[in-house]
């Protein structure tokens, strides 16, 4: 059965989007998802299932608006993906706190490093699915604004190395 991790987009981030880890695990486990974990409180659940990734996607979003009453947004990634976002990331002598792997649904377009603004000293990379940010002076004093990552999710190379362990090991 395909392992899967699942990254929440604005959940329990600065007070807005609650939803304790607990109930995101419970919930999981109610949709039928397997070996469900969750890391860290900022909307990481990792599970197996043998429904598709998109399909996934579609029954925990869902499953999490009626639970919460607000659309939240999910992408997915199998174990392998997730290993393979790691191991991609262009700027590995960076520190992995201020490196970020921003996970988008589909592959960024091509042009999309070019409507960048505010770049002072961030370094930036186009992925498979993702934009990779190398944050020079940390992410919360940066002014970037990446248009075509505003759906996306961000988890910083720690994070990502840590889902990848635990999708691995199930």
């Amino acid at each position: 059965m395909p392992a899967y991790i699942a990254l929440l987009r604005a959940v329990n981030v600065m007070g807005t989007g609650k939803l304790p880890m607990a109930e995101l695990k419970d919930l999981c486990e109610a949709l039928g998802f397997k070996s469900v974990r969750t890391y860290i409180a900022s909307g990481n659940v990792v599970f197996q299932s043998s429904k598709s990734e998109a399909k996934v996607k579609t029954i925990l979003e869902a499953a999490i608006a009626a639970h919460t009453g607000k659309p939240a947004g999910v992408l997915v990634r199998t174990a392998a993906e997730m290993a393979a976002v790691h191991a991609a990331n262009p700027f590995p002598e960076r520190p992995n706190n201020h490196t970020l792997a921003i996970f988008l649904d589909a592959p960024p377009p091509a042009g999309a490093l070019a409507a960048v603004s505010g770049r002072i000293n961030e370094q930036l990379s186009l992925g498979r699915r993702e934009v990779y940010v190398y944050y020079a002076d940390g992410v919360g004093e940066s002014k970037l604004k990446i248009p075509a990552a505003k759906n996306g999710t961000a988890r910083n190379m720690n994070t990502v190395a840590k889902l990848a362990a635990m999708a691995a090991g199930l």
